[in-house]
């Protein structure tokens, strides 16, 4: 197909909060959503998009403080073709880095692309033995499973959240030097602001915890995982919790998501396991470079 007309955006809005957030749910933008129309410049970091088609849900990261002295600043950079969202990034994060782990954090080179138009596919895919991204935000930070690598030994393969080893925003830095995600935080102070927080490499975006139950967004709920804890998740943390599915429209599928009320598929970021996605509802498409490597050994 032929390549949309291109033109750069700098998109200057963080996101929707609060009532107003739960509101532009029932049309918040998706990758194939209409364009965005701002138009600004900058000489700070950015974020910037390019495609007459791109979603206007990606933050400007030019006002945001950065991790700090002497560390690089966040670069975003997200096109569009007719079928594709691509997103790159150097893994900066905008907010203070504060070290959760011995490894130091340093600029990557991170490139992901997903389906403008995902689909449920027949069969879901596991993300328990996944180690390395299984989404992106639209900050451009990547997000892994809710699971560790086998060091260190007393924590193998456990639960981050459960056992506090991430920073405030629910990130901490990996051997490659990577800062990246066990969990989103929907907060300011992290720069993730409902609704759209990011996306999963099967192309579903993954929204913050508050939804709306009908098209006219009437009612407004905190949605929950439905996977409990059936044993000690310092270790092994998806032999220690099991889905239990529920009839309550406010409990999640075991992939953490859920038919919205445009009835399009989406996840959750929710405060218990597995935080972001339990397992891909579609199918994730195979990433190139850093994006489709394995989390790297301790």
């Amino acid at each position: 197909m032929p390549a949309r007309p291109i033109r750069l955006v700098l998109i200057v809005a963080l996101g929707v909060a609060g009532l107003v957030g739960f509101l532009a749910l029932a049309n918040a933008c998706t990758p194939g959503g209409p364009p965005p129309t701002a138009t600004t410049v900058s000489t700070a970091s950015t974020t910037t998009v390019v495609g007459s088609g791109c979603s206007d849900d990606f933050p400007d990261l030019s006002t945001s403080p950065g991790a700090g002295s002497g560390y690089a600043k966040p670069s975003v950079s997200v096109s569009c073709s007719d079928t594709e969202l691509l997103v790159t990034s150097n893994g900066m994060p905008g907010y203070t880095f504060v070290p959760r782990t011995p490894n130091p954090l340093g600029a990557q080179t991170w490139s992901w692309h997903i389906p403008l138009a995902p689909s449920v596919a027949a069969a879901a895919t596991p993300v328990a033995t996944r180690f390395g991204t299984i989404g992106f935000t639209v900050t451009g930070l990547p997000v892994y499973a809710a699971m560790e690598g086998a060091q260190p030994a007393a924590e193998a393969f456990g639960d981050p959240v459960y056992n506090g080893i991430l920073d405030s925003c629910k990130g901490h830095t990996g051997p490659r030097s990577e800062y990246h995600y066990h969990a989103l935080e929907n907060t300011g102070s992290c720069l993730l602001v409902q609704p759209l927080l990011g996306y999963a490499l099967d192309g579903f975006p993954i929204y913050g915890p508050n939804g709306c139950l009908d098209v006219a967004c009437t009612q407004v709920v905190t949605f929950r995982s439905g996977w409990v804890p059936t044993g000690n998740p310092t270790t092994n943390a998806w032999s220690n919790y099991a889905y239990q599915s529920s009839s309550d429209p406010k409990v999640l599928d075991q992939c953490n998501g859920r038919v919205g009320p445009d009835g399009t598929y989406r996840y959750y970021a929710t405060s218990g396991f597995p935080y972001t996605i339990g397992c891909f509802k579609g199918t994730p498409v195979t990433q190139a470079g850093a994006a489709g490597g394995p989390m790297p050994p301790m």
